[in-house]
């Protein structure tokens, strides 16, 4: 999330009562969670396991909770107790909730020729190309961008919140959740099937590129990047802030882990798991998904064991 102004790190610092430590000069251009970060962001810390990880990100301002790390040259770091708390409220006051009591919002924008059937439900500053169909019941939340010739089926639901918490079991409630500011932008030509989910980025945007299109009950979640002319069949599931370039096909059922990249034209069979990246142009199947041939001659030995065993005891 970007802000509508650079902020001071001295505004920054009163407004979550922090200690500033390194370059008091620097201005916040904006916010993002650890796998969007850019330079001139504020991003946040608070587990040792991941210091190394932020502070030698792209992140220009960290919120952290320890005043004795070496600080990278140029970077502020903000000293708090709780560096989520201090992200929620820096969220909280940039992008608060905002309601909307009507259907289609006011702030909507809605292109030529589009057209959005009845009980749909088109949130604040939602944009609509020309010459789209939102079909019945479709929930479009608060700042997706949506482009031409794009089709929704029914019963879908794109800007949902992520599923992302910060997790500590010293509390008496152990996940918080991290509040989402992003976004979702779908691309010219896409189309969606019936029932699928689409989750807003937790501090950026979900994308869906040109011409891809979508069978029911997809979900995709909060930061994934798919490519152009991509083909998800029904109930594939997309973990966060992975990237899926384009011309990937994932049949139907298809989970795929977090933060990992699936390159083009890659074939993924029903009822893999993708656990790590997968290079493009190439069959997989299986779980942990492998090469198409590979998993075949796998398959052959695994019927032959009980063949094997018994020449063995013989």
């Amino acid at each position: 999330m970007k802000f509508s102004t650079p902020l001071s790190m001295p505004f920054v610092a009163e407004l979550i009562h922090a200690t500033i430590l390194g370059n008091e000069n620097n201005n916040a251009l904006g916010i993002n969670e650890i796998h969007k970060v850019e330079v001139g962001d504020i991003c946040f810390v608070d587990h040792p396991k991941y210091y190394d990880k932020c502070l030698n990100s792209a992140a220009t301002i960290i919120i952290i909770n320890n005043n004795a790390v070496t600080i990278p040259a140029g970077k502020t770091l903000l000293f708090v107790e709780d560096p989520f708390e201090a992200y929620l409220k820096i969220i909280e006051i940039f992008k608060p909730f905002q309601p909307s009591n009507k259907s289609i919002s006011d702030s909507a924008i809605i292109g030529e020729g589009s057209v959005v059937m009845p009980n749909s439900f088109i949130g604040n500053n939602v944009t609509i190309g020309k010459n789209s169909i939102i079909h019945p019941n479709v929930t479009i939340h608060d700042d997706t961008i949506i482009g031409n010739h794009v089709i929704i089926q029914s019963g879908t639901v794109i800007g949902s919140d992520a599923f992302y918490y910060n997790t500590k079991k010293s509390r008496e409630v152990w996940f918080k959740r991290m509040k989402s500011c992003g976004n979702v932008i779908i691309e010219d030509n896409v189309e969606i099937g019936a029932s699928c989910t689409i989750d807003r980025g937790v501090t950026a945007s979900t994308v869906i590129g040109q011409g891809t299109i979508m069978d029911n009950q997809v979900h995709i979640g909060h930061d994934v990047s798919v490519g152009k002319n991509c083909l998800f069949a029904a109930q594939v599931g997309i973990a966060g802030a992975t990237i899926i370039e384009d011309g990937v096909t994932l049949w139907g059922q298809v989970g795929v882990n977090k933060t990992i990249t699936i390159n083009s034209g890659a074939v993924v069979m029903g009822q893999s798991g993708v656990v790590g990246n997968l290079k493009g142009n190439d069959v997989y199947w299986g779980t942990p998904a492998i090469k198409l041939g590979d998993k075949k001659r796998e398959a052959v030995w695994v019927k032959r064991i009980p063949e094997l065993w018994k020449k063995i005891m013989d």
